[in-house]
């Protein structure tokens, strides 16, 4: 089926070149009218006449009813500050021109996909589909879920999304951990791709794999595994993250030392459904390309608001034995040297991870391992490669972590008690969310140079204290990129916990870092982009929005910063997303 647009992309490309040379830009400038005028905020959903289509309009009344009588239960049950209702219906609908049209959007819907399945306005499905698996940033319910199984599905939902002004929300495997899935005020129509979960090819001899944007990057590992092809995707974020939510937002994970993240080549290419209905194809599946623009790279972390994803051509790297080592020191500064020295002598290794004292502590009190290990600051070492390069690696790492007052260091015998070994590391956000009775934990994540890595800790540690937190800390200590669980009971500690995290927020910026290592902007840090990036690059990038996405239907009040207001002697704003 041929996709059609009234905007090809290539004019979307000369427009952005257009305004850019129209404007010049410096770090202290400002972004003026880009954006439409803005959408206004209306209601989730509205009746239904079933004088329209007669039984599915009729259908769809009934649900939606049912939906209004369980928001009113939870609207008067529930603190009416946290829980807003599910869905807001009005006697009438009154919308214009410039205001999103959810009964028409919902009509249309259900008129072009014929399955009752698909199409949802369930309730449940509305709030469930706006939350990530974890709980420190709560979503507001989508008004209509819409479950595609193509891109096809994709492009039918965009179009109706854009011909009734209706923001479009994409969800794939609800790991996100920073407000990404949410809808905004108005409402949303949320895109359902985790049905997409096809591994549509797998090129061995070139050692790529093209598949949906809804596979995870674990089953499509254990598929090449149970295929008895020795290659793997390398990204290991959270399990169950799925290609498409590991492309929207940059990930990375333990591997990163030694592959590095989703801005590298991994993603060779990407099939992108843009805000137009156009679909492209970033480039084709060569391992290099100087041919243009790497559009490519344009939609990794861009969090679904220029397009949504839903294929992509991932590259493949060979499965190579491997073998862990563990070994303790007296504090962060010392084992963060040890591993500046270490990877800067080449040793081949594919990862380097962190735990702190507290960490272990926590490990220990978890009971899933088979040792004690001694509370101290651990690292976590995986060597890569054949058993003499193992060994000559391990010689040379053990000497080095010596000269650093390193104590016992060891390594595993082999990749069974290794992987053993390994599963405490993985095991570390468990133990710390069990280490306390009836509390929850905030995740949160920054990375900086690694050199200043015993900063960051030092300081997140010096205000856990003085904010009376509770917080293990593991990480990525190979790149610089380290996590704290912060752990809370009530209301009032979570106010805390807030405070904690935009503390460390601005002391990783600070220390020439950034806010957000590897899990994304979403609403939950969008707040720290200027003073990350400066005014001139997130103009340039609310420019690049504003020409892709005019009417800002793509995830909005994600990822972008919340407009500046400009000084009295100046009357122009910079425009919201």
């Amino acid at each position: 089926m041929p996709f059609t647009t009234s905007r090809p992309f290539h004019q979307i490309f000369t427009n952005v070149l257009k305004r850019f040379s129209q404007r010049n830009l410096r770090p202290s400038s400002t972004l003026t009218n880009l954006q439409p005028k803005p959408i206004t905020n209306t209601l989730h959903s509205s009746y239904l006449q079933t004088t329209q289509s007669g039984f599915r309009y009729a259908l769809l009344a009934g649900g939606i009813s049912f939906s209004v009588a369980l928001a009113g239960i939870l609207h008067a049950t529930r603190d009416k500050s946290r829980t807003p209702p599910l869905i807001d219906i009005p006697a009438k609908s009154n919308t214009t021109s410039n205001s999103p049209d959810f009964p028409g959007a919902i009509g249309a819907l259900l008129q072009e996909f014929h399955e009752r399945s698909i199409v949802s306005t369930d309730p449940q499905e509305l709030y469930a589909y706006a939350q990530s698996s974890y709980s420190q940033t709560p979503g507001l319910p989508h008004t209509v879920v819409v479950h595609v199984q193509s891109t096809e599905d994709v492009v039918k939902v965009v179009n109706i999304s854009r011909k009734h002004l209706v923001p479009i929300v994409p969800y794939s495997g609800g790991t996100s951990l920073e407000g990404n899935l949410s809808a905004p005020c108005s409402g949303s129509i949320c895109v359902d791709l985790s049905g997409m979960d096809k591994i549509l090819a797998i090129n061995e001899s070139d050692a790529d794999v093209v598949c949906q944007a809804g596979v995870t990057w674990n089953d499509l590992n254990e598929t090449l595994r149970e295929k008895g092809i020795p290659l793997f995707f390398p990204l290991d974020p959270g399990r169950d993250a799925t290609i498409g939510g590991m492309i929207s937002t940059g990930c990375s994970g333990t591997n990163a030392v030694k592959y590095g993240t989703a801005r590298g080549e991994w993603i060779l290419n990407a099939t992108v459904v843009l805000p137009s209905g156009e679909v492209i194809k970033t480039r084709q599946r060569a391992r290099k390309s100087s041919a243009g623009f790497d559009l490519t790279k344009l939609f990794i972390g861009a969090e679904g608001t220029l397009g949504i994803v839903t294929e992509a051509t991932l590259r493949l790297a060979p499965l190579l034995p491997t073998r862990v080592a563990v070994v303790q020191f007296p504090d962060v500064w010392r084992a963060t040297n040890a591993v500046c020295d270490i990877l800067n002598q080449g040793v081949a290794m594919q990862c380097v991870e962190i735990i702190d004292e507290l960490g272990i502590k926590t490990l220990n009190a978890f009971g899933t391992s088979d040792k004690v290990w001694p509370e101290k600051v651990t690292l976590f070492f995986k060597f890569q490669g054949a058993e003499d390069v193992i060994r000559n690696n391990s010689n040379l790492t053990a000497k080095v972590m010596a000269q650093h007052e390193a104590s016992d260091y060891r390594l595993a015998e082999n990749e069974e008690e290794g992987e053993l070994i390994w599963q405490d590391r993985r095991n570390a956000l468990f133990a710390g969310l069990a280490y306390l009775p009836g509390c929850k934990g905030w995740i949160t994540d920054v990375c900086v140079p690694v050199s200043r890595l015993p900063d960051l800790i030092h300081a997140a540690k010096k205000d856990f204290e003085e904010l009376g937190l509770v917080a293990p800390i593991a990480g990525h200590v190979g790149d610089g990129n380290f996590h704290a669980l912060v752990l809370y009971r009530d209301e009032a500690e979570l106010v805390l916990v807030r405070e904690a995290v935009s503390r460390i927020n601005r002391k990783a910026i600070e220390l020439e870092g950034t806010c957000t290592g590897e899990h994304g902007v979403g609403t939950g840090k969008r707040e720290y982009l200027l003073s990350e990036l400066g005014q001139g690059t997130v103009s340039l990038m609310r420019m690049i929005k504003q020409t892709i996405d005019p009417h800002n239907l793509f995830n909005p009040g994600k990822l972008y910063p919340e407009p500046v207001l400009a000084s009295p002697s100046s009357p122009t704003v910079v425009s919201s997303m």
